[in-house]
């Protein structure tokens, strides 16, 4: 219909050195995004504009405009924060330079978000294990990610699979550039959309496969995640609550010694017992948190908190 107006939506993609965002990319070209004024961004978090010659490669055979923002830094939430500057559609979606997006994935996030007038929608991430890996890794598929209900409230989210609504004060909200190094920068920035109003909604249909490399197929990996998950947490406890840590910190012990004691109760698992390591994990780095320990850059070059932040520059692709 003449004049009608079409929803718009920027993807984003944020990179640093990763050769499979030529496989992202692609996957975005094959969207079928009916009905919907599609724009792709790529943000290049590396010290030099590394990312660009495969985005300009790639740009050729989009079917979408592309944009190409070097953002350096080596602090992801740079990256993350010049996408949303750069952004001037109705949603904004984020989705990672490892991952790659089904063909119905973009029309499944707007249409939850339509029909649930939802601010976020979040979609799963479905871990594509390598059949030479560990037989437990891929048996208890420690590294999918989907949307954790809280009293069957979904309070905060991640940047590897999101619609976000450009409207009221989520507009103004930025990632935190202390956080955009050791991790926990989308899981602080989701919690704050939702105390501030926003409604999260899941979209169970709009997922996306992500590979897992060998380097992060180890337990070590995983209890190191999970560690910083819980340092997120933690902190941002200390930093809202109201009541004395007590309470919080006894929590977090009782979980730790019970989730100690099922690791051992369930040796004879392989998957069950690391299951439980990596539960206790979580609510060691809940108390390391709430202490004020400082989480490791796990991120870049170490510096990306500490120089000045060069103004990002944009180069229309197509």
């Amino acid at each position: 219909m003449t004049g009608e107006h079409l929803i718009s939506v920027d993807i984003c993609v944020c990179t640093f050195r990763r050769p499979f965002l030529a496989e992202t990319l692609r996957s975005i070209a094959n969207l079928r995004p009916s009905g919907l004024a599609v724009r792709v961004i790529v943000a290049d978090n590396d010290a030099v504009p590394s990312a660009q010659p495969l985005v300009e490669l790639m740009g050729r055979r989009m079917p979408f405009p592309l944009l190409y923002l070097h953002a350096p830094m080596s602090n992801i939430s740079v990256a993350r924060n010049a996408c949303l500057d750069a952004a001037t559609a109705d949603f904004v979606a984020f989705v990672d330079d490892d991952e790659t997006v089904s063909e119905s994935w973009l029309a499944e996030l707007v249409h939850t978000a339509a029909t649930t007038d939802a601010d976020v929608v979040l979609g799963p991430v479905e871990a594509e294990y390598d059949t030479a890996g560990p037989r437990w890794l891929a048996g208890g598929d420690f590294h999918s990610t989907a949307p954790v209900r809280v009293n069957g409230e979904i309070l905060t989210g991640y940047t590897c699979n999101v619609l976000i609504c450009r409207r009221g004060p989520i507009v103004a909200q930025r990632f935190d550039l202390t956080l955009g190094q050791s991790g926990g920068e989308d899981t602080d920035y989701f919690y704050r959309l939702h105390e501030l109003g926003a409604r999260i909604a899941e979209a169970p249909a709009a997922f996306v496969r992500e590979p897992v490399p060998p380097s992060r197929a180890t337990l070590g990996w995983l209890l190191r995640r999970r560690f910083r998950s819980g340092q997120t947490h933690g902190a941002r406890l200390r930093r809202t609550s109201r009541q004395p840590w007590a309470a919080p910190v006894a929590s977090a012990s009782a979980k730790i010694l019970y989730c100690a004691a099922m690791t051992v109760a369930t040796m004879l698992s392989p998957v069950g017992w690391r299951r439980n390591l990596l539960r206790s994990a979580l609510h060691v780095g809940t108390l390391a948190g709430l202490a004020g320990a400082r989480q490791a850059a796990l991120y870049g070059d170490g510096n990306g908190t500490r120089r000045s932040i060069p103004a990002p520059t944009a180069t229309a692709v197509n």
